[in-house]
């Protein structure tokens, strides 16, 4: 229904409005996009983002592109960081669309003062990111990878069983930023028989597990850190050294949240001295760049920041950032507001 409004809105004879499109979309959100949006497609531009940003708020001045640009569709991941130098170079922009949940990549407090709304992924992604967090902790204690390579390889006949994994149930799992993901990945766990317990901010009212308000308590008390909170100054590396020293050498760490969630050096330390027992791990400090030291291992699972990626939830996503910059551009309510103007 919002696709077929905002098509005939657009064959009544109203403009459509400008987007500046900074994020590699499918054919099939692309289109999407052109029919309800006249897009600016940065990377099909082949200019650099202040090229880029420059010539989009030019061509704003002429006849042929006579409204600026006040809306933009940004990927998360960080590998464009909007900031003061980037509304700068886009002064007209009044709404940040992202598709991630994360928004580690936008500088609030300057969208803020500039009368800029911010809108994320919500919680579109979270059940996917759930069930892959839980993958890769059956993949790291069952050694399901290890031992399919054991097994392709040929290995099997020539040395015999691969050796046994851990169960799941049973396990004591300290669950880091209990939010709609950290929530979801809780409840999965309960149902393998898990003892869950976990960190954030502040304790939830309605969670029926224990908190712990520091990281290296919860860690003493776990055999599994599952990291699955947001980005920023207090969460940064929140799972170092001390953390992964209270976790033990039979501790297992999974990450889905963000790479600087993790001391990666001290990660790759804990895992080569045998600190800890494995890792399983989608995102990393300096993505796509992995440390070698990690592919090298057995007990180590890797994904390349996929866990929240299926067929399912890039169709959501579609529904959502549109709905959300039709939203913005009929003076309607964010669908997924981050920050109001």
């Amino acid at each position: 229904m919002a696709m077929a409004s905002a098509v005939a809105g657009a064959a009544g004879g109203k403009p459509k409005p400008a987007l500046l499109l900074l994020s590699r979309v499918d054919a099939a959100f692309s289109a999407a996009l052109r029919a309800r949006f006249r897009v600016r497609d940065f990377y099909a531009s082949a200019a650099p983002l202040p090229a880029f940003l420059a010539a989009a708020a030019a061509a704003a001045a002429t006849a042929e592109d006579p409204q600026a640009p006040r809306a933009v569709l940004v990927a998360g991941g960080g590998a464009i960081l909007v900031d003061e130098a980037f509304l700068d170079a886009a002064p007209s922009l009044r709404c940040v669309v992202t598709t991630s949940a994360g928004v580690d990549h936008v500088d609030l407090a300057e969208c803020k003062s500039r009368g800029v709304a911010v809108a994320g992924a919500g919680t579109v992604y979270s059940a996917d990111v759930a069930d892959h967090a839980v993958g890769l902790l059956i993949d790291v204690l069952r050694r399901v990878t290890a031992a399919d390579r054991y097994v392709r390889q040929g290995l099997w006949p020539v040395r015999g069983d691969y050796p046994l994994g851990s169960k799941l149930g049973g396990k004591r799992v300290g669950i880091i930023g209990l939010g709609s993901i950290g929530s979801l990945i809780a409840k999965r766990l309960e149902a393998f028989g898990c003892v869950v317990s976990y960190h954030s901010r502040s304790p939830k009212a309605s969670a029926p597990y224990r908190y712990f308000p520091d990281v290296h308590d919860l860690a003493a008390d776990s055999d599994v850190l599952v990291v699955a909170c947001a980005l920023s100054d207090a969460t940064r590396r929140i799972v170092g050294r001390r953390a992964l020293d209270a976790l033990g050498t039979g501790g297992v760490v999974v990450n889905v949240a963000r790479g600087g969630n993790v001391d990666e050096r001290e990660l790759v330390a804990a895992l080569q001295e045998g600190r800890i027992a494995g890792a399983g791990l989608d995102v990393f400090e300096d993505e796509p760049h992995v440390p070698p030291e990690l592919m090298a291992m057995d007990n180590v699972v890797l994904t390349g920041h996929e866990a929240a990626f299926t067929e399912d939830s890039i169709a959501d996503l579609r529904e959502l950032m549109i709905g959300n910059l039709e939203a913005f551009f009929t003076g309607k309510p964010l669908l997924t507001p981050v920050l109001h103007p």
